[in-house]
């Protein structure tokens, strides 16, 4: 009965996924934001009532129904194109232009020198209206060219260089490589979904190895935020999270240069994952961080010896555009330390939280140091986009820590109704909620140990006072 319940749980949620990603989106005139919002509700309150009927199932259905849940909503969320972000148009257009021999960091996107090679899904051509040139269609912008004559394109950003690291543009041009530049969004879609099923079967092998209760690998394999973001919306990040569990994996049995190398990959794939590293460096931890070093930079190697210092590419001004430059980001910092001084509390909350990792973190289970590290830097940081939480979700998995999940529900929220206040509120509901289920875990353990220790140093006050007066 247990088994059917969970069963039945996960197919409606599968259900709902493909519904959700077929029916709305954010790119209409009037943004899908009130049904998204509806359907993104349904689909966290499935999934926490599927996690809470799993409790009950045992055994080896425990991994069957992880992996299949996993695989039926992964699978859902293939149903249509992305609804929430372009990110996964750039990817394909950078992997095209790879594999024509180009560098993705050489030219920018509307460079009419890229003209032969653009494939009509992501650059169709004008419709004429009333004499006008205009671009049409759902995740179509218009972008005006010195020729005068109007490019439509899908991606985003299509006038600055590219931003991603090395390691992603290799997967980018990978996956054009095998199914070619007509191909749409469904290779992107297709390997996010591998990369998800990844993930949950190492994580099921690895709590199977560590004594971790592995219905907890659940909190990945289910959530609806590796679903929306990792498969629908395609991003990059699951490729980063892949690399970077690996890593913690390797370090904490010991294999420390192994662990570093996977480590720089995941670098590689979107500078994010380093945030990772502080838990992973107690013990040798040098040795981590040269070989990730070492892996970040070669990777590098070959786009600097063709474009140069082009390989930055469009950070520095993405930095700028997403307030983190004047310190406007930082929802709930900014309401203490507004502007500059907001950058300068950030960076002294950021390095005081990675000191307290490496000094706090059990160097063979390392994960729930991470967990600290990752999700007080996500709500320190406030990024606009919740993907950046998928790093967060293997180790709320290994750490069976739920109340993190508080973080991508917030940044969601943020993302659906960009307001201030709304991120603000949401942000400081998820703190709260983390820092009283925390408290809760601790609770009589902790109470019960700290009196214990109050009782010692009483017994041993006569001992010193006798002592004192002899």
């Amino acid at each position: 009965m247990r088994i059917a319940v969970v069963s039945i749980l996960l197919a409606v949620s599968a259900a709902v996924t493909g519904v959700v990603v077929v029916a709305f989106d954010l790119f209409r005139p009037h943004r899908d934001t009130a049904q998204l919002l509806i359907g993104t509700a349904l689909l966290w309150l499935l999934f926490a009532a599927a996690l809470v009927a799993l409790r009950g199932v045992r055994g080896r259905a425990v991994g069957v129904l992880i992996l299949a849940g996993s695989l039926l909503i992964g699978g859902a969320a293939m149903a249509g194109p992305p609804n929430t972000s372009t990110d996964s148009a750039r990817y394909a257009w950078d992997g095209v232009v790879q594999n024509a021999g180009i560098s993705p960091y050489a030219y920018v996107p509307a460079d009419e020198r890229l003209d032969d090679l653009r494939p009509t899904w992501l650059f169709p051509a004008p419709t004429e209206i009333d004499g006008a040139l205009v671009c049409t269609g759902e995740r179509i912008a218009t972008v005006q060219r010195d020729s005068g004559e109007p490019l439509c394109s899908a991606l985003n950003r299509t006038t600055v260089p590219t931003i991603y690291p090395p390691a992603a543009e290799i997967y980018f041009a990978a996956v054009r490589a095998v199914v070619g530049s007509d191909a749409g969004y469904w290779p992107l879609q297709l390997t996010g979904l591998l990369l998800s099923l990844g993930i949950t079967g190492m994580l099921l092998v690895g709590m199977r190895r560590r004594g971790i209760d592995q219905r907890h690998a659940a909190l990945w394999a289910w959530c609806p935020l590796v679903a929306t973001e990792g498969i629908t919306n395609s991003h990059v990040d699951l490729l980063g999270v892949a690399f970077t569990l690996a890593a913690v994996f390797w370090v904490s049995s010991g294999k420390r240069v192994r662990g570093g190398i996977m480590l720089g990959v995941a670098i590689g794939v979107k500078l994010i994952p380093a945030i990772a590293a502080p838990a992973m460096l107690k013990r040798q931890g040098w040795k981590v961080v040269v070989a990730a070093a070492a892996t970040f930079a070669l990777l590098y190697v070959p786009y600097v010896l063709s474009t140069g210092i082009a390989v930055l590419g469009y950070l520095p001004g993405y930095l700028s555009e997403e307030g983190y430059e004047d310190g406007s980001r930082f929802a709930l910092v900014s309401l203490i330390a507004p502007g500059g001084a907001g950058i300068v509390l950030v960076a002294v909350l950021l390095a005081g939280l990675a000191a307290f990792t490496i000094w706090k973190t059990d160097p063979e289970r390392p994960w729930l140091g991470q967990l600290v590290m990752i999700g007080g830097t996500l709500l320190i940081l406030s990024p606009r986009y919740p993907w950046y939480a998928l790093l967060l979700l293997p180790f709320v998995a290994l750490s069976g820590r739920w109340e993190w999940l508080a973080i991508p529900l917030a940044l969601t929220l943020r993302l659906l109704v960009p307001s201030l206040t709304v991120t603000r509120v949401s942000l400081a509901v998820a703190l709260l909620v983390i820092v009283v289920v925390s408290v809760r875990r601790a609770g009589p353990g902790a109470l019960g140990r700290g009196r214990a220790a109050l009782a010692r140093i009483g017994s041993r006050a006569p001992d010193r006072q006798r002592s004192a007066e002899n």
